[in-house]
């Protein structure tokens, strides 16, 4: 008889914030297969005994390919017991939970979704900002800052994305944002934009900077380093939380 598979979001990496139901799944989970960035003290809640399993996948590092990832899921469920996907963040954003969804689905397996505390959310708290404001911004958009090639998404809404009046949040787009920023300023966005770089988002090495679209594209043309990030830019309120 097949197991069943908990899709668990761990939250951006801080223990403290996830949720009571990501708990009690971790601590009753036969095998709990992991993202890179749900690893640390988020396992400490794992029960002893359980299989541990890294298949995270880190831009510019050696990582498994999503296909045997789903393929080892499945192979774990079909074992029998409680799996656990333990994906950082919340896994329906960027977190390609519907590749696993389908290949669960193709086997017969039962599953859930646990929702977790997407990293957005917790970069704008810990830095003291919203990310809405009333009669400011009134939409917020997220966006993936790289394609499966490790590019640009040539099939970007440009004009929504240069709207000064959005928050906008890019995800894992160190690397392709001095071009990003360059195609927004060439359609008006202004370059004097407020924008924010959050870097290692709810861990001990969590960084952020406050400063413009330019700056910040001028910034990132040279060494991006190896912390994984979020950019956010547009209407952002001003404002500093804890360090």
């Amino acid at each position: 008889m097949s197991g069943f598979v908990s899709f668990v979001g761990s939250g951006p990496g801080d223990p403290d914030l996830l949720t009571l139901k990501a708990v009690d799944r971790l601590k009753r989970a036969d095998a709990v297969l992991y993202d890179d960035l749900s690893s640390g003290p988020i396992l400490s809640y794992a029960r002893a005994g359980a299989d541990l399993v890294g298949v995270g996948k880190r831009a510019g590092r050696p990582s498994p390919r999503q296909h045997h990832v789903s393929r080892l899921l499945v192979e774990y469920a079909q074992g029998g017991g409680r799996i656990v996907r333990l994906k950082s963040g919340d896994g329906g954003l960027f977190g390609r939970l519907e590749e696993e969804l389908i290949a669960l689905r193709s086997a017969g397996i039962a599953f859930e979704i646990v929702p977790g505390v997407a990293s957005p959310f917790a970069a704008a708290a810990a830095a003291g900002i919203p990310l809405t404001r009333r009669l400011t911004a009134r939409r917020v958009q997220f966006v993936t800052g790289h394609d499966a090639s490790g590019h640009l998404p040539p099939d970007l809404d440009l004009d929504a994305l240069a709207d000064p009046g959005a928050c906008t949040v890019i995800f894992m787009g160190k690397r392709t944002f001095p071009a990003l920023a360059e195609a927004l300023i060439a359609r008006g966005l202004p370059p004097e934009t407020p924008a924010m770089l959050a870097e290692a988002v709810g861990t001990p090495e969590a960084s952020r900077l406050r400063t413009t679209v330019a700056a910040l594209a001028a910034r990132l043309a040279g060494e991006i380093g190896a912390k994984p990030a979020l950019i956010f830019y547009g209407a952002l309120a001003e404002g500093e939380g804890l360090p």
